[in-house]
């Protein structure tokens, strides 16, 4: 046993690489994308560190070449589950004890990892099967998740330096407690980084934890569990299911046990648990912790002061950039008549030379839609703006499912600001542009409030200082994420925490101190030194005469 105040490397967010042409690690991704694409895998569960298989198995294939089968997963029934939570409350105890140090170790080696030897697998998996060009892939799988786990660690110490004061003969100190039970971490497919932190987060904190991944990024998510367990991760504390959403939430729900649930989703499915666990509230040892990002109608509103080509370029970045899948993506924008022909201008010099297509082609600055039911939606809404009279295509507007799902690049232009494209969340590359006539600028501030029941991110561009503070004020609580000049996408873990609130979640911020404090239960310790021996004080004595 070795006692000290260990103080944690600091941490620094992972360097992004660029892969331009010619350079090392484009041709080690490119090496990584076709040793992946040459094997086949049979991926199974992982329950308290064993490889768990069943009778049914779904396919793998890459959104954007269904031709082409990357293996299998095993599919979980209600008796996995069951496994998984009876894992995670068997590994708890030894887990919960070990030194917070130990804890801090084995995700500081799962970023190294991440950032070293594994880079370009982790990269590869993403791109493929969840098919994210090689930058953004970089940005998320690599980066991004590597800067969860150090910074994660950074806000682990944070939270237990936290102490209260101490008065003469009196010690106080904070003991901050994993939670009673197990978590549950329901994981999206947009962001492998979010997928490895939903777990990683509340088992850092001590908790043990089951995690169901998104089936359409399961590939990546076994790449997530071999660097966690190479790490040192004991066996049971994160488990991995590959069960359906009713069947998992059956049983994670109805346990006494369940602590809580580190989410990142839709709305309506975050909002549904939040029911289930409040009509079987009186079945828990004690109150879960419910902490979740949902979705997003995130906003770009440009003032008449502001510089079309830059908003041009938001507009193109935030919009489209891995195919709008981003829970911040930009899917409308408000701009000024004066400003209107000018950005046509600027958006079709710049969307004329974005090329489309597979991942492996490293040209390609869009490429697919996660699967079928995704790809319909997209499809449908185009072919009913098309059909009318209250909106236009701009741009784009054209798909095809032959190889892959691929959406075009579409921009909409409604003509009216309450057009359905412009309040309901469609989670693809299609934005809705509403020009407003310049002297409406605060009427139409307030659309923008008030259009959409989500508040996730929002930028606002201008050039006027005073303009700015005005917006800023008004538009506070439209977006947990707000940016001046910028596209409203793209958060750095250190930067800018992330989360939202109204219908976007709670707000918890993930990769920050505050997200991580839900995940423990402090206890106050108070110790006196030398203990009162008599019930009196003085105020009762009587007065001297």
């Amino acid at each position: 046993m070795t006692d000290g105040f260990y103080r944690v490397p600091k941490a620094i967010n992972e360097p992004v690489y660029s892969y331009e042409p010619g350079s090392p690690e484009r041709k080690r991704l490119q090496k990584a994308i076709y040793e992946w694409r040459s094997e086949l895998v049979d991926l199974p569960m992982i329950i308290n560190g064993k490889s768990v298989y069943s009778e049914n198995r779904e396919q793998i294939r890459p959104p954007h070449d269904l031709d082409h089968l990357l293996g299998y997963y095993h599919i979980g029934e209600k008796e996995h589950v069951q496994m998984a939570i009876d894992a995670a409350l068997d590994a708890k105890e030894k887990w919960e004890n070990m030194p917070w140090h130990h804890r801090a170790s084995i995700f500081l080696k799962a970023a190294e990892m991440i950032s070293g030897p594994y880079r370009f697998k982790i990269n590869a998996a993403t791109m493929l099967a969840q098919s994210k060009n090689a930058f953004q892939a970089e940005i998320d799988s690599a980066c991004e998740l590597a800067d969860f786990l150090r910074f994660g660690v950074q806000c682990m110490t944070d939270i237990y330096s936290m102490q209260p004061n101490s008065s003469k003969g009196i010690w106080n100190y904070n003991e901050f407690r994993p939670l009673e039970g197990f978590v549950f971490a329901l994981t999206p497919f947009n962001f492998t980084a979010i997928a490895g932190n939903l777990p990683a987060a509340p088992a850092m904190m001590g908790n043990t934890v089951v995690w169901k991944a998104s089936k359409t990024a399961i590939y990546s998510a076994h790449v997530i569990m071999d660097i966690f367990r190479k790490a040192g991760l004991p066996d049971g504390v994160i488990n991995l299911v590959h069960s359906s959403g009713p069947d998992t939430a059956e049983v994670v729900f109805n346990s006494p046990d369940f602590a809580g649930i580190h989410f990142t989703g839709s709305t309506q499915v975050f909002q549904s648990i939040w029911n289930t666990i409040g009509n079987n509230i009186q079945k828990y040892r004690s109150y879960p912790r419910i902490v979740g990002e949902t979705g997003g109608k995130d906003f770009i509103f440009a003032s008449p002061s502001a510089n079309a080509t830059e908003v041009a370029t938001a507009i193109v970045r935030g919009a489209f950039e891995y195919q709008g899948q981003k829970c911040s993506a930009a899917s409308r924008a408000y701009i000024p008549s004066s400003m209107w022909e000018k950005l046509q201008e600027e958006l079709t010099k710049q969307l004329k030379h974005i090329k489309v297509g597979p991942v492996e082609d490293f040209t390609n600055y869009v490429n697919a839609v996660i699967d079928q039911t995704s790809f319909a939606k997209l499809a449908g809404t185009i072919d009913k703006v098309k059909e009318d009279k209250d909106a236009d295509i701009f741009w784009g507007g054209t798909y095809n499912d032959e190889k892959g799902f691929f959406i075009d690049p579409t921009i909409v232009v409604a003509k009216k600001p309450d057009y359905f494209t412009m309040k309901e969340e469609l989670f693809g590359p299609i934005i809705t542009l509403y020009v407003y006539e310049d002297e409406e600028i605060d009427k139409v501030a307030e659309l923008v409030d008030k259009t959409s029941m989500y508040a996730l991110t929002g930028a606002i561009f201008s050039g006027d200082r005073y303009e700015i503070d005005r917006l800023v004020k008004r538009l506070r609580h439209s977006a947990g994420n707000f940016y001046i000049n910028d596209k409203p996408t793209g958060a750095v873990v250190g930067q800018q925490p992330f989360g939202g609130g109204r219908g976007s979640g709670t707000n918890d911020k993930a990769g920050a101190l505050f997200n991580y404090l839900r995940w423990t239960s402090i206890r106050t310790i108070k110790e006196t030194f030398v203990p009162a021996t008599h019930y009196m004080y003085p105020n009762f004595k009587p007065d001297i005469e």
